[in-house]
């Protein structure tokens, strides 16, 4: 196979018809491109320069071979651009997964910033639930997946994954804006033991952190209506059909809800990143910063 390197020392000798202004040009020694070109010869079996004491003039062989020279050497340095812009993560495709209240309230300016910062990158967004995109970390097809696990309904992530800790989510009690309680900034469960409850569906963490948290006050909720979207729960909750306990993200930034700590004790939905430990993309270390850096902005906000 011709050197490429030898095929770019020859196509600028050919152009200038001298070795000196060739080795000046491509910062060589005259003696290096000399030697270069002698390399060349004995691998194409021809001689591609008449060489004098003054001056070397390219066979029509060596005018031949440049000519065809230049498309590929064109085209192999755009292929180093295109190498050296994929390991920096200036381009290439980061895949993502997340749920749906993360991809509102942390994703959406996360991905805006990483598309900031690499235009020429392409990002993938799927959403769905930590069990519906663990799959796709382990066996590749994600670089990472943003999920979540509350504190009253504790799960293990697979060994073969990093979790990276992302943003500690406290659970509020809601209310419809015209509620008894909605002026306060705290109540304990038991004060709306009797009411309706809005709830998630039963196979849900949110259900079972729900039913046990209300177990410790020492009741069971009169769960009437239940959602997997939290925009639909709030919404329910807003109308007044009943009260609801929510992660603080699904509230939005204008809720328009009673909103109150819940004095029985603080609990939390933990959100984090999950990535298998060899994964070498470029991109994966930006997201990971860029997450942490809005998870953090959240956490700040709520003081």
């Amino acid at each position: 196979m011709l050197n490429p390197i030898h095929l770019r020392t020859l196509t600028e000798a050919v152009r200038t018809g001298s070795f000196a202004e060739t080795a000046r040009l491509l910062g060589y020694t005259t003696s290096a491109v000399s030697q270069q070109i002698a390399m060349l010869e004995r691998a194409v079996g021809a001689q591609l320069f008449e060489r004098s004491a003054r001056s070397v003039r390219p066979t029509a062989i060596a005018e031949r071979m440049a000519l065809l020279s230049r498309d590929a050497l064109a085209a192999l340095s755009e292929l180093e651009r295109e190498v050296r812009a994929l390991t920096r993560g200036d381009a290439g495709t980061l895949r993502l997964a997340s749920f749906a209240t993360a991809n509102a309230r942390i994703m959406a300016s996360t991905l805006a910033a990483i598309v900031e910062r690499r235009p020429g990158a392409d990002v993938l967004l799927d959403e769905g639930e930590p069990d519906e995109v663990l799959a796709g970390v382990l066996d590749g097809d994600r670089d990472a997946a943003v999920v979540f696990a509350y504190d009253l309904d504790p799960r293990t992530w697979p060994r073969e994954l990093i979790a990276t800790p992302l943003l500690s989510e406290p659970l509020v009690l809601v209310t419809s804006p015209g509620h008894r309680l909605a002026s306060r900034a705290d109540a304990s469960l038991v004060e709306v033991a009797d009411e309706r409850w809005i709830c998630t569906r039963s196979d849900t963490a949110g259900s079972k952190s729900l039913e046990r948290l209300c177990a410790t006050a020492g009741f069971v909720p009169r769960i009437t209506l239940r959602s997997n979207d939290y925009g639909v729960v709030c919404s329910l909750v807003r109308r007044g059909l009943g009260v609801a306990v929510v992660p603080k993200l699904a509230l939005g930034i204008d809720a328009g809800l009673g909103v109150l700590r819940i004095a029985d004790g603080d609990v939390f939905r933990r959100i984090l990143a999950l990535h298998r430990p060899s994964n070498t993309n470029p991109l994966l270390p930006i997201v990971l910063d860029a997450l942490r850096a809005q998870c953090q902005a959240i956490a700040h906000r709520w003081g």
